[in-house]
């Protein structure tokens, strides 16, 4: 993607309000006009604040129907000059264009009885775009996505909910003027997510409560928002039905009913006596302020005090622009993690060389409505650029969909779980049924494609500059508080025998690799910290791995040869073994293995 910058138009007090009231809801996008009159208003053209399938994924199911884009202000539709294609190097399948009831959220449909084609190269582009202040995008905006050779089955699930799940629940003293939100494990179609899909309801008898339904792309969060601050000491009984689905159609895996099926998700929550008044600050940026030789592929983090509003988080809110002189604002794309408390700005393209860049926030909101105001960083906050491009994640190609893999045998004791898909290729033998919310491929052209990349992605991390020595210590004891993000090498073993936390010092982009001689062992948990996400945390044996019983392990392994979970082991990342071998085993005892999302 292009670099692009935002155009404004200035426009007489009454002409603005009209356009202003075109553009209810929109005021967040304007900037102060320094050394104008009190009598004008400065319009903002819109940007593409965030997109599904996201920028570069790899492994898209042929299934996924739907693509989407989310602007920065209400659209008109896109239609005549205006428009919204997906492409490939041989194709340009049909669709229709919709958007969303605010207008903010586009969704390119294929056509009916039309799929994606396998292990290809899609470019998606929005051109002339026109919000409705009468502004357009300044540039196209594109983004590419990779399909891998199979059909989506996994459902969709949530991830984690404000105010919290609690089991059997409710949750206590939540605050009476919150917003609810739910942060799914896929990309979701947000046609689904609507006042008809997530409710909320007191105690009988009494009116549910009303409220606007949004769903916020990227983030992959649905957001309820209360009309009215919610009784005081009432229980509520907040439920996203099995309605919701996500990019391929594939409903909702909710709390209500055994996997495979589909199900509504439900949590209670009982409200306390007064509304929360606390504002949220900034408590970690990346890079820090001041920062130097930042490496040019750098994305902005900023690490937030409390839960915050996703709606509020886009790229009127989060700007980035180089600072001496002061620049345009630049291109990109604004997510915010719920899991993390991490919101992040990717630039359209990399920064440039020994540049210093400031980054703002400004005018967010926590759930319950309170702005963001100074804490103990700097905001805004200055960095600079150094001339080198930082190692990003290992490309897993098509095998990132796979939670197992193996080239020989898959066996199961007890009741393992797998939220994602299992292949198995050349071996046919899986044994012991362990619940798959996925696709199980054996012997097919999908099962081969990915133990093709798989094979790639081992050479690929092993080919990298050896980093670190580590020996064949105990990791946790090296790193007792915490292993910063990096490349890890060991010419033999490599163990993890007491805890060890991942710590990505607020960056939510930090990725991790560990190349290893002969074995890894864990008989302790490896644990995620600020920011840190198990997408981007990659261990690489060159023979056999084998966790912990009863342990919590963060990463993809790709392992030359077999791979053993511990009993009760619970994974949130891929066992992928065979990288090096054709006889290579997964043996499972009552694991679970949860793929995390792109």
């Amino acid at each position: 993607m292009s670099r692009q910058t935002s155009y404004s138009r200035v426009l007489p007090l009454g002409a603005a309000l009209l356009l202003a009231t075109l553009a209810a809801g929109c005021a967040g996008n304007r900037d102060p006009i320094l050394g104008l009159g009190g009598d004008t208003v400065l319009l903002i053209a819109p940007t593409v604040t965030a997109v599904a399938p996201v920028n570069n994924a790899s492994g898209v199911p042929t299934n996924n129907t739907l693509i989407t884009a989310a602007f920065s202000e209400p659209m008109l539709p896109i239609t005549g000059s205006a428009s919204f294609a997906v492409t490939s190097a041989s194709s340009t399948p049909a669709g229709t264009v919709t958007l969303d009831p605010t207008g903010t959220i586009a969704t390119f449909t294929l056509a009916p009885a039309t799929s994606l084609a396998a292990d290809t190269l899609y470019t998606a582009t929005i051109t002339g775009a026109t919000g409705t202040n009468g502004l357009a995008l300044a540039n196209p905006f594109a983004w590419h996505f990779t399909t891998g050779a199979s059909l989506g089955t996994t459902r969709p699930m949530v991830a984690l909910t404000v105010p919290a799940t609690t089991v059997p629940g409710p949750t206590l003293g939540v605050p009476t003027n919150t917003a609810i939100t739910a942060v799914f494990t896929q990309d979701m179609n947000p046609l689904t997510l609507t006042a008809a899909s997530f409710t909320l309801t007191p105690p009988a008898p009494g009116a549910a409560p009303q409220g606007q339904v949004s769903y916020v792309v990227g983030s992959r969060t649905a957001v309820f928002t209360p009309k009215a601050a919610l009784a005081a000491s009432t229980t509520y009984t907040a439920t996203i039905t099995s309605a919701a689905s996500d990019l391929a159609g594939i409903a909702l895996a909710g709390n209500q009913a055994p996997l495979p099926g589909a199900s509504n998700y439900v949590w209670t929550f009982t409200t306390g006596t007064a509304p929360d008044s606390t504002s949220p600050t900034i408590i970690l940026t990346a890079p820090a302020s001041a920062a130097s030789g930042v490496a040019l592929n750098s994305a902005v983090n900023a690490t937030f005090s409390k839960a915050m509003n996703p709606l509020t988080i886009t790229t009127a809110h989060f700007k980035v622009r180089s600072s001496a002189p002061l620049g345009p604002v630049l291109a990109g794309t604004v997510f915010y993690d719920g899991t993390t408390g991490i919101a992040t700005f990717t630039p359209a393209a990399a920064f440039t060389a020994a540049t210093s860049y400031t980054a703002t926030v400004s005018g967010v909101t926590d759930l319950a409505g309170n702005t963001l105001v100074a804490g103990p960083v700097p905001n805004p906050w200055t960095f600079t650029t150094g001339s080198e491009l930082a190692p990003g994640p290992v490309a897993l190609g098509s095998a990132a969909n796979y939670g197992l893999m193996a080239t020989a045998t898959i066996t199961n004791t007890g009741s393992s779980t797998v939220n994602g898909d299992v292949t198995l290729d050349p071996g046919t033998t899986l044994t012991g049924s362990p619940l798959v919310n996925g696709t199980v491929d054996v012997n097919d052209p999908a099962s081969a494609l990915a133990r093709t990349d798989l094979a790639a992605a081992f050479n690929a991390a092993n080919s990298l500059p050896a980093g670190t020595a580590t020996g064949s210590t105990d990791l946790g004891a090296q790193y007792p508080l915490g292993i910063p993000p990096g490349i890890y090498t060991s010419a033999g073993a490599m163990l993890v025998s007491t805890p060890l936390t991942l710590n990505a010092g607020g960056d939510g982009n930090a990725v991790w690799v560990f190349q290893i001689g002969t074995s890894l062992t864990t008989t302790a948990s490896v644990l995620l910290g600020d920011g840190a996400q198990a997408k981007n945390v990659f261990w690489v044996p060159g023979q056999a791995a084998t966790l912990g019983a009863g342990t919590t392990f963060n990463g993809t392994i790709m392992a030359g040869v077999d791979i053993t979970g511990g009993a009760g082991a619970v994974v949130y990342g891929r066992l992928l073994a065979g990288a090096d071998s054709v006889n290579a085993t997964v043996a499972l005892q009552t694991d679970t293995i949860s793929v995390p999302a792109q």
